[in-house]
Formats: structure tokens, C-alpha cells, sequence
């Protein structure tokens, strides 16, 4: 952990005058005064280390940990073989950034295409980017990814997760996208009720309808996929990644965008973080997805290389033909998941069942 060192007074009254301020409240005069603190954080004296970790352990000791917990809505604690850790704890990978060169990144390039690899294995998709900040931010940004100047509509199944409905409004209002909720019914998305209000809306942009719903149950993805298609609305998909070893994969669904929370993949709960979450596309949505892509090419001696293909945000394109500007790739996380996905395997992730809901081994 590192050391924080503070400015001295005058050492900060020097970088006040040179921005053209006299004292910190003429800087801040901008900040109405009802949300400004009036006085100091009532926090405690500080603690040596070992009377901190005392502090915690007496702390921890009031919590009940219970085998089985059902109440996460979609986080919950899964079993992490111990290799995950070992692996994406390497020095080489925690201090990673951006590979912007190529030349001296080939190593997270390579680790980013095979995450990408695994997410299109696991989706049906064509192309996967290398992952947003979590489930929720996937979902509005493949909503985003659906806007066009004509259609300017989002339809969001009422049995989705409420955290990802709110995320995405968030994101249409920024972009003046009109919201839709379409009701559920028995505990599914109303395939009806869909019908009747996609028919009347030439300005239907998308559907995104989580499967399983937040209810646990299984929607009828291929109904719902064709009410939209016959709209002329791109069908999005919100999947639990561990159900999709067993169930129909977007793509059979007909999913043009499959996004998910890759919490399930090797990522413990952490006090909420950090997740990450994957986005996937058919061929004809790859040039939308936002963020990065990693591809495969030769170099000039003919060898196998990785390089950054494709970056569809704006710091990178004309700001106008950008469709989003987020700018993570979670690359850490989303080493956690290969990792994840390399040493559980397939058929190992088929017999998890039970095992969803224990205790991580990290």
C-alpha cells in the first residue's frame, strides 16, 4: 500500500495562486452552501496496524456465515479453484495497463484474446470485446449499441434485475432513449403485452430480456427474440455465464448482443467488487461494441502476435461516430475469468450445481 504525502501549506497556497485563487472556500465557491460538510467527519482516532487487524477480527466475529445464501440477485459466493489466485496474482499481471504497444504488451494482449475466445465459445457470438466494469454497464451499453437516429426505443423485460433496468435508464437519459418496461407476467416477460407495443412503435430500437430472469426462471428467448426481430429491434440477451454450460446459447436464441456479470467466473464478492462484464456480438454488431478488441496477426518473421484491432471509443475516433466512451477494459478481471474458465473446463462446469452458492477457496 502506498504512502500518501500532503502539500505543506506553502506548498499549497503556491498551486492556489497559480490556478487564481486565494484559499480553498474561493475554489469551492461554485458548491452550494446546503451540500457543503460544515464541520469535520466524525471519524475515530487512528489505530497502529496490529490494533486494526484486532479491531476487524472483533468485528468479523458478529457476522454469520451461513453454507447456502439465495439472496445475492446475482452475485453469490462460488467456488475458485486455488489457481486462479496463484496465477493472476503475478506481478507481471497486477501491474498491467493498457497495451498500447504491442511490441512489449504481448503477453495481457494474449491473455485479453483468449478471455475474448472463451466469451464467443461461450455465447455463440462472433466477436467479444475485452470486457466493461460489470452486468449492468454491458446491458446499457448494448442498448446503446441499438440506437440509431430512427430508432430511438429501448424495451427492457420488467423481470430483469432492477439494478441493470436502473443502469440503463441512466444511460438513456443521457442520450435521450425512450425506456420502455414491458410487464412481466407469471414470472416471465409477457410475450404478449411485447407484441402489442412493438407493433405500434416503428421506433423500436432494441429488447433486452435477461435469461434466467431475476426471478430464477427460464424466459422463452426464442419467442421473444422473433417479436422483436419482426419489429425490426435487435434482440439483446443478459446471461448467467455458469448456466450458459448448460443451457441454449444466445446465439441459438437468436441474440444479436449477449452481455452478462462475470462475477461467476473466478471473482470473489468483495464488498461489490471489482466484477467485470463481458459483451459479445454477432459479426454484423462488432464495429458497435464498445471499448476494445484483441486480434490475432503475424509479425514481420511470420509469428504468431497480438494487437489491439479495433477501439470504438472516442478518444480514439472522431468524437461524433463514437457510440460510447467508457474506458476500462477490466483486463485484470477479465484475466480472472479465463483463468477461471481454463482451469474449471466445460464439463467440470456442468457438475458445479450445488456448488453455486459455497464459500470461494481463494
Amino acid at each position: 500500500m502506498g504512502s500518501y504525502v500532503p502539500g505543506r501549506p506553502g506548498e499549497q497556497q503556491e498551486m492556489l495562486h497559480e490556478i487564481g485563487f486565494n484559499s480553498f472556500d474561493e475554489m469551492f465557491s461554485v458548491i452550494p452552501e446546503e451540500v457543503k460538510l460544515k464541520q469535520g467527519l466524525k471519524l475515530p482516532a487512528g489505530l497502529n496496524e496490529q490494533a486494526v487487524i484486532g479491531r476487524m477480527e472483533e468485528m468479523a466475529d458478529k457476522n454469520v456465515v451461513f453454507k447456502h445464501i439465495f439472496r445475492g440477485a446475482g452475485a453469490y459466493h462460488h467456488y475458485i479453484p486455488a489457481i486462479v489466485s496463484s496465477v493472476i496474482s503475478k506481478e507481471e499481471f497486477v501491474t498491467s495497463y493498457t497495451p498500447y504497444q504491442a511490441e512489449i504488451s504481448q503477453g495481457i494482449l494474449q491473455s485479453i484474446f483468449e478471455y475474448q475466445t472463451m466469451i464467443c465459445q461461450l455465447t455463440g457470438m462472433d466477436a467479444s470485446n475485452a470486457s466493461v466494469y460489470d452486468g449492468a454497464t454491458a446491458a446499457a451499453e448494448a442498448v446503446a449499441m441499438c440506437r440509431d437516429r430512427k430508432r430511438t426505443t429501448a424495451y427492457i423485460s420488467g423481470a430483469a434485475a432492477p439494478g441493470i433496468i436502473r443502469v440503463i435508464k441512466t444511460y438513456c437519459f443521457g442520450s435521450n432513449t425512450r425506456v420502455v418496461l414491458v410487464p412481466e407476467k407469471d414470472g416471465v416477460t409477457d410475450s404478449e403485452a411485447l407484441k402489442t407495443l412493438l407493433e405500434g412503435d416503428p421506433q423500436a430500437a432494441c429488447l433486452y430480456v435477461q435469461q434466467p430472469n431475476f426471478y430464477g426462471n427460464l424466459e422463452d428467448g426464442d419467442l421473444l427474440g422473433r417479436i422483436a426481430h419482426e419489429a425490426g429491434a435487435k434482440y439483446i440477451m443478459g446471461c448467467n455465464p455458469l448456466v450458459l454450460a448448460v443451457m441454449k446459447t444466445p446465439a441459438e436464441y437468436g441474440a444479436d448482443i449477449a452481455v452478462g456479470d462475470g462475477q461467476p467466473l473466478g471473482m470473489p464478492l468483495a464488498l461489490g467488487g471489482p466484477y467485470l462484464g463481458f459483451m459479445a456480438a454477432d459479426a454484423s454488431m462488432t464495429r458497435k461494441l464498445p471499448g476494445r478488441i484483441v486480434g490475432e496477426t503475424r509479425d514481420d518473421k511470420g509469428r504468431r502476435a497480438f494487437v489491439l484491432t479495433l477501439q470504438a471509443r472516442e478518444q480514439h475516433i472522431r468524437r461524433e461516430k463514437a457510440g460510447s466512451n467508457i474506458c476500462s477494459n477490466q483486463a485484470w478481471c477479465a484475466l480472472t475469468a479465463a483463468v477461471y474458465m481454463s482451469a474449471m473446463g466445460l464439463e467440470a462446469w456442468k457438475k458445479l450445481r450445488g456448488s453455486v452458492c459455497q464459500r470461494p477457496i481463494i
